[in-house]
């Protein structure tokens, strides 16, 4: 029987594994071509300067030893566990391909990796790339997550996201061709968007061949774009309540096979300026399983093909 009313990762890497499966998050060393003046030098308005990264370990750390840190960090806790290693920081597939290569196979080489995880763009998906994905998917479990954050254009825009939504959609379509699995990445909360917005990016996404999503509550962080818009008074970031209500709203309208990774997010407390009532994740997660339960909410209860 299921854990939840929704496909968890944990009952996947279960299913797949056989036990508890944990990643491990990587700093490659790369950037994006949101920083380095290719698209902007700004970045998304919410991005940290740690790139979405900021529990990544340090860059200055070889690949291995990072995974040996965050080995290290686990084994008390599950010592019998195997590994995902997650390319998190940036933009893991904006390097010559030769460069990702040497840092795929690094990780790929230390005991108890059972495959990769690699965040990247849409627009950062080139031929060389999608070979070299295809050569390691002959050889260990690959997933490549995307973030879309919303489908609504307007929003994109406002974001500085850089790239259109039939990007995205030819990304997820070349990938699953290759039979690499696709992680959606999903913001909610985004200034000025509905609880309507929100479930019409998850009406997008159903409507793709994607394998998982990560459903992200919008953090503000400090020395971002987005908290000079919230310091202002012209951001103001969902309330918890409200947060749970369009979670679950989101659930139920999701594909039923859809793998469900996360349901809110970490912000770095060192520079998280809102909502802070996020900082209690344990408390988040158990308030919306206790709402779906309430609601005898299941995944796919809404959904319409």
């Amino acid at each position: 029987m299921a854990q939840y009313p929704y496909q968890s990762l944990n009952e996947y890497y279960r299913n797949i594994f056989g036990k508890k499966t944990a990643k491990i998050s990587l700093d490659g060393g790369f950037t994006c071509p949101n920083r380095d003046g290719t698209l902007s030098t700004k970045g998304c308005i919410f991005c940290s300067a740690g790139g979405s990264g900021d529990f990544a370990e340090d860059a200055a750390l070889t690949i291995a030893q990072q995974i040996e840190k965050g080995k290290a960090q686990t084994q008390k806790k599950w010592p019998k566990a195997c590994y995902i290693a997650y390319f998190q920081a940036f933009t893991n597939t904006y390097a010559p391909v030769e460069v990702l290569r040497l840092k795929y196979e690094e990780a790929l080489a230390q005991p108890d990796i059972s495959g990769i995880s690699i965040a990247t763009r849409a627009d950062c998906l080139g031929d060389e790339v999608l070979n070299l994905m295809q050569e390691l998917s002959c050889k260990t479990k690959v997933w490549v997550e995307l973030g879309l954050q919303t489908a609504n254009e307007a929003t994109a825009e406002s974001i500085r996201r850089g790239y259109s939504n039939q990007i995205f959609v030819e990304g997820v379509k070349k990938l699953h061709y290759l039979h690499i699995p696709v992680v959606a990445h999903v913001i909610l909360g985004l200034p000025g968007e509905t609880g309507e917005d929100m479930l019409k990016t998850i009406d997008f996404l159903n409507r793709l061949p994607i394998h998982g999503i990560k459903l992200q509550l919008l953090h503000v962080l400090a020395h971002t774009d987005l908290a000079v818009l919230y310091e202002a008074g012209n951001y103001i970031p969902l309330e918890k309540d409200a947060y749970l209500e369009i979670l679950c709203q989101c659930i139920s309208r999701l594909r039923p096979d859809i793998v469900i990774y996360r349901l809110t997010g970490d912000g770095d407390k060192s520079i998280l300026l809102a909502p802070l009532w996020s900082l209690h994740k344990r408390d988040v997660l158990n308030s919306v399983h206790q709402l779906l339960r309430k609601k005898q909410i299941h995944q796919g209860d809404s959904y319409c093909p």
